[in-house]
């Protein structure tokens, strides 16, 4: 793989130095990215996704609210903490869970349920900005909210780059309930708006602010990014889907499944 990428690189500066037209350079650039993922992925066996899933890892002693009784506990003492299912907290909200499916880049079916859930500040903010763009015959499509805190272990052993995967030695904002990724669909037909990239794609092209994309695509990234922003979200600069509740350190790192969740 460092001999695919060390040619991949050769090309691109060969490129660059002559003033090759722009697709060839865009294409070595593409090579460049698939050799960087290949070199730091791995690949699990479903049976092994599933056997990570379910065990209660903490290796480094965070601290996580891990089991039923605690999370039930942090919910008595501050309702703030209690997780809300967006499909029944949003009216018409949908929901597109890639890592429910193997449509995601680890190549496998990470959770057993398409759900999604936030905190219930960032629900009630979210339900807020649905309402807006109902208006206009618009709303979003959820591909991740909660996570629970085994799948941010899972992603790292997958995919050891902290760009587009956190770290398990801090968590994710995602394990605390308060981050989202999503875009937008039109609500009458169920099609997505145009979006500079798909969903989890590790390249440049997936920042917030890149420039190289077409009018559509970035009118359509900045009416997200607009309506989210304007209900108390922020943007991850590196991909234009992911969304943080502010000030969300206030709320606990969660590693409780959502099946766990499903039979509170």
């Amino acid at each position: 793989m460092v001999q695919e990428n060390l040619f991949a690189m050769t090309i691109l500066t060969f490129l660059a130095m002559y003033r090759i037209p722009t697709a060839l350079f865009l294409a070595a650039a593409l090579l460049i990215s698939s050799a960087t993922f290949a070199q730091n992925s791995r690949q699990f066996t479903q049976q092994e996704v599933y056997e990570k899933m379910t065990q209660k890892r903490n290796p480094y002693n965070l601290p996580i609210i891990d089991n039923v009784e605690s999370y039930n506990a942090l919910v008595r003492e501050k309702r703030k903490n209690r997780l809300v299912d967006l499909e029944k907290y949003i009216p018409g909200i949908r929901l597109d869970i890639r890592y429910a499916t193997p449509n995601n880049f680890t190549g496998t079916q990470v959770y057993t349920m398409p759900k999604a859930y936030l905190v219930k500040e960032a629900a009630k903010a979210l339900r807020k900005a649905q309402r807006e763009l109902r208006k206009e015959g618009l709303g979003f499509v959820i591909y991740d909210a909660y996570r629970p805190y085994a799948a941010t272990f899972y992603f790292r052993e997958v995919y050891h780059d902290t760009t587009f995967v956190a770290s398990p030695t801090t968590g994710s904002i995602h394990n605390r309930g308060c981050a989202v990724d999503l875009a937008l669909v039109h609500i009458k037909t169920g099609e997505y708006l145009v979006m500079p990239t798909e969903f989890d794609n590790f390249t440049e092209k997936a920042s917030a602010d890149y420039p190289d994309i077409t009018a559509e695509q970035l009118a359509n990234r900045e009416k997200l990014r607009g309506v989210m922003e304007k209900h108390g979200f922020i943007i991850n600069s590196d991909e234009w889907w992911h969304y943080n509740l502010k000030d969300n350190k206030r709320f606990p790192l969660l590693d409780i499944s959502f099946e766990e969740l499903q039979n509170l």
